[in-house]
C-alpha cells in the first residue's frame, strides 16, 4: 500500500449489521472473526453503536493522519455537491430499515451530504474513566504509548503487507523522528542498539516500497527524507514525538532482552502500547495487524514473550477475540546470574 499521494490513506470504515433471528437479533460485524452473541431487541440499536465505537477506539488515529473515506469510494455515498471541505469528522450512518450502521471518516461536506448521517463527537468514543481501584495503580507512561499506537497504527495500513517487523520498527523511528522537512536523523549509536546498524537489506524494504529515499552510507550519521507527506505535519511538537520514539526503544512495562529478534520486539511494542491499565487487553485482529502478521502467528510469538520472561502469561478469548496479558516483573535479570550462554 502507498502513503499520502504516493500512498493510500488508511482505511477508517466500520459497518454492522442487526440480522433478525428467531426469538432476537445478531450482530454481524465483517472486521471482527467472531460473531456477537443474540441480543435483546430492545437493546440491540445500542450494542450496534457500542459495537462500533470500540472499533473506533481501537483504531485511533490522530487527525492529521485521517482522510475522507467518503472521498477515497469516490463520494458514492451521497448524491453529488461540489466537493470534499471542512474538517474530517467521525460519521454514523444508517440505512432505512435501521438495520445497517457504518462509522466512517468523512469530511463535512460529504456527511452533510449524506442521507440519514449524523457526526458523533469525538468526545464519545474517549476511553472510558477507570474504576477507582484502578485508578490509584501505576500507569504506564505519559503520552509516549499513545503516540506509539497512533503511528503503528498508520505504519500497519501505510506500509507493504509484506514489510518485516525490522522494517517496522524503522520506519516509527523514522516517523517520530522527523522534522517538517520530513528529514530524520537516526545516530549509529541508535541503529546499533536496534541491532539495525548496516543492515541496508531493511532500508532497502523501505525505499522500495516508496516510503522514503535511501541514506548516503558514507555518511558520518544517517539522514534520511521520508516520502510520505502525511507525517510532515504532525502535533504535537518535535519534543513529544521524540519522547515517544525514545519510549518505543525500551516499551515499559514490557522490556525484551537486548539479543531479542525484531519480530518479539515489535510484539512487545504493540502489547506495550496497549497497556494502559491493570488488566491489558485487545483485539487479536488489532495486535495481529500492528504486527503485520496472521493471529496464528502472533500466538507464536506471544509464547515466545513468555519464554523470554517479557510476558509472565497471555490468554486468547476466543469468543470475543480477545487476547489479554500480563507483564513480566520489571525488576528482574534478563537471563540467570550463572547463564552466560545467551551472551
Amino acid at each position: 500500500m502507498r502513503l499520502a499521494g504516493a500512498h493510500a490513506a488508511v482505511r477508517r470504515i466500520w459497518t454492522v449489521e442487526l440480522r433478525p433471528q428467531a426469538g432476537s437479533p445478531t450482530l454481524v460485524c465483517p472486521s471482527c472473526t467472531v460473531r456477537a452473541s443474540p441480543l435483546q431487541a430492545s437493546s440491540a440499536r445500542s450494542a450496534a453503536l457500542a459495537h462500533l465505537a470500540c472499533h473506533a477506539r481501537a483504531d485511533a488515529l490522530p487527525v492529521y493522519l485521517r482522510s475522507c473515506q467518503c472521498r477515497l469510494q469516490g463520494c458514492s455515498w451521497h448524491p453529488r455537491h461540489r466537493g470534499c471541505a471542512g474538517r474530517v469528522l467521525l460519521a454514523l450512518t444508517r440505512d432505512r430499515s435501521g438495520r445497517t450502521w457504518r462509522l466512517a471518516d468523512a469530511c463535512a461536506a460529504c456527511a452533510a451530504a449524506t442521507s440519514h448521517t449524523a457526526v458523533v463527537p469525538e468526545t464519545l468514543l474517549s476511553p472510558r474513566r477507570p474504576a477507582a481501584s484502578a485508578r490509584i495503580r501505576p500507569q504506564v507512561h505519559g503520552d509516549e504509548p499513545q503516540r506509539v499506537r497512533e503511528m503503528l497504527t498508520y505504519l500497519a495500513s501505510a506500509l507493504g503487507c509484506v514489510t518485516s517487523p525490522a522494517a517496522r520498527l524503522l520506519a516509527l523511528q523514522c516517523a517520530l523522528r522527523a522534522d517538517t522537512h520530513g528529514r530524520a536523523r537516526l545516530p549509529a549509536g541508535l541503529l546499533r542498539g536496534m541491532r539495525l546498524y548496516r543492515r541496508a537489506e531493511v532500508w532497502q524494504e523501505l525505499a522500495q516500497d516508496g516510503w522514503l529515499e535511501l541514506p548516503s552510507p558514507r555518511a558520518a550519521f544517517l539522514q534520511v527524507r521520508l516520502l510520505d507527506n502525511a507525517v510532515l505535519e504532525q502535533a504535537p511538537g518535535r519534543g513529544a514525538r521524540r519522547r515517544a520514539a525514545h519510549w518505543a526503544l525500551k516499551p515499559a512495562p514490557l522490556i525484551v532482552p537486548p539479543a531479542a529478534k525484531p519480530a518479539d520486539r515489535l510484539t512487545a511494542l504493540v502489547l506495550a502500547a496497549h497497556t494502559t491499565a491493570a488488566d491489558p487487553a485487545a483485539d487479536m485482529a488489532v495486535v495481529a495487524r500492528l504486527c503485520g502478521h496472521s493471529p496464528q502467528q502472533t500466538e507464536v510469538l506471544l509464547d515466545r514473550l513468555v519464554a523470554g520472561r517479557t510476558l509472565s502469561a497471555w490468554h486468547h478469548q476466543r469468543d470475543t477475540d480477545e487476547v489479554r496479558w500480563q507483564p513480566a516483573p520489571l525488576h528482574r535479570p534478563a537471563f540467570g546470574p550463572a547463564d552466560t550462554s545467551a551472551h
